[in-house]
């Protein structure tokens, strides 16, 4: 059965079952994902909706299942919109048995979901976004968001225009710009800009993007003509992204200083603007292209008619990621099934099996996926991982291609922070942290 959206006004029967009989007589692993293919954010959420869910069906269709359970999928669509992803949270939670995991895709969502899943006993990815000092797994237990954070990778991204400009105390005296879209997201990383500002005596620009006035860029981009920074830093997305590089490339920015976050830099976001994005940069955690072996077992999955939508998406830098994004839920429900036994587990058991995942390159080999996705390894205390760390990758009007080994992210700097915020979290909400000894 090929994958259906479900979105909120659909009849619960509409669900992506990844092969099984039907929903009444369905038992297995179920795996919701709140999803965006509709509005200004579906270039972007769609690709990744398609990778996620492609990875699912193929463990499925090559494996049966995850130890011989089989999962089941289902979307419910968001359009990127608070309220609605939390009437989706609340809409799947209790389907099949109970949700496993949520993946929110969605900073403003996952704040939104936090105090939920938490009460509810359901595990957040938010695989590289959402809220920064949920990486403190003693105050946040149900929420994950490894590989790596806004905050470190702000960190990771200043290092790498030092490294541009011959070493750190060359930032003194420039000034450079960040625009963002003006939305929790967007507004994550900037007390980590503020502090690596002051640090290394440089100055920025803010050029806030509202979220109903995406494409209306020009006069932005007027202001950053004139301002000239040595930079520009984007934290954007959906139509947002395309409409940035296109305006940059109107007033002549140069495209070798702009540099996009890791949901700044895919390929809906620079091919709208043609030869104009050439050099454009970008950070990532996911390899590029479709030089992977996993890539058989998933046009296998398309060649058995079980692909989510067509062949055209595959190997795309957001595509990569949802498939990075599910292997790691697979590889979670691994794990607690090795505690519990090879069942259906719940999302208790899931909490366990995402504080105890440890994908090793090892193991990530077996899955056919080095190079694709970075090693994991999560703690009680640390649900970002260790060593969280970047690669920035530049298009070349045809192709991504990575131009740099891995940037570590300054944690020494953004690790006190995460403690910090997450102390002053559980203060305002009368949590007693746990004991991660």
């Amino acid at each position: 059965m090929n994958f259906r959206s479900v979105t909120m006004t659909m009849a619960a029967a509409a669900v992506g079952l990844l092969g099984l009989a039907g929903a009444a007589q369905a038992e297995g692993q179920f795996i919701p994902n709140l999803v965006y293919k509709t509005g200004p954010y579906a270039p972007s959420g769609t690709p990744t909706a398609h990778g996620f869910a492609d990875y699912l069906a193929m463990v499925n269709h090559r494996d049966g299942g995850i130890n011989g359970v089989q999962i089941i999928y289902e979307e419910c669509e968001t359009g990127y919109k608070t309220d609605r992803g939390v009437e989706c949270y609340d809409r799947v939670k209790n389907q099949y048995g109970g949700a496993t995991v949520i993946n929110p895709w969605s900073t403003g969502i996952t704040y939104a979901l936090i105090e939920k899943a938490t009460a509810d006993k359901i595990p957040l990815l938010s695989m590289g976004y959402g809220r920064t000092s949920a990486a403190d797994g003693r105050v946040f237990p149900y929420v994950f968001n490894f590989p790596s954070t806004y905050w470190n990778q702000m960190t990771a991204v200043i290092k790498y225009i030092a490294e541009q400009e011959g070493g750190y105390d060359k930032l003194k005296g420039q000034n450079l710009g960040f625009i963002y879209l003006d939305h929790p997201y967007g507004k994550e990383p900037i007390p980590t800009l503020d502090i690596l500002a002051e640090k290394y005596g440089f100055t920025y620009d803010k050029y806030p993007v509202p979220p109903a006035a995406m494409t209306e860029q020009k006069s932005i981009w007027l202001q950053v003509r004139r301002a000239r920074p040595a930079y520009m830093i984007m934290w954007g997305w959906g139509a947002m992204n395309s409409t940035a590089i296109n305006e940059a490339a109107n007033v002549k920015y140069p495209m070798e200083k702009f540099i996009g976050n890791w949901w700044a830099a895919a390929e809906p976001d620079v091919i709208p603007a043609g030869d104009g994005a050439i050099g454009y940069k970008g950070a990532t955690f996911n390899g590029v292209g479709t030089d992977f072996k996993v890539y058989e077992d998933i046009n296998a999955l398309y060649d058995a008619g079980k692909g989510s939508w067509n062949r055209d998406e595959i190997g795309g830098v957001l595509y990569s990621r949802g498939m990075a994004a599910a292997a790691y839920v697979v590889e979670a429900i691994r794990t607690a099934q090795a505690q519990y036994g090879n069942r259906v587990i719940t999302g208790e058991e899931m909490r366990w099996g995402m504080e105890n995942l440890n994908v090793t390159a090892e193991r990530i080999e077996e899955l056919g996926m080095t190079g694709l996705m970075p090693p994991v390894t999560i703690t009680c205390d640390n649900h970002e991982g260790q060593d969280p760390a970047i690669k920035i990758q530049q298009w070349n009007g045809k192709e991504w291609e990575i131009k740099t080994d891995w940037i570590k992210a300054d944690t020494a700097l953004t690790r006190p922070l995460i403690d910090q915020d997450a102390e002053q979290y559980a203060k305002e909400n009368n949590i007693t942290p746990r004991s991660c000894s």
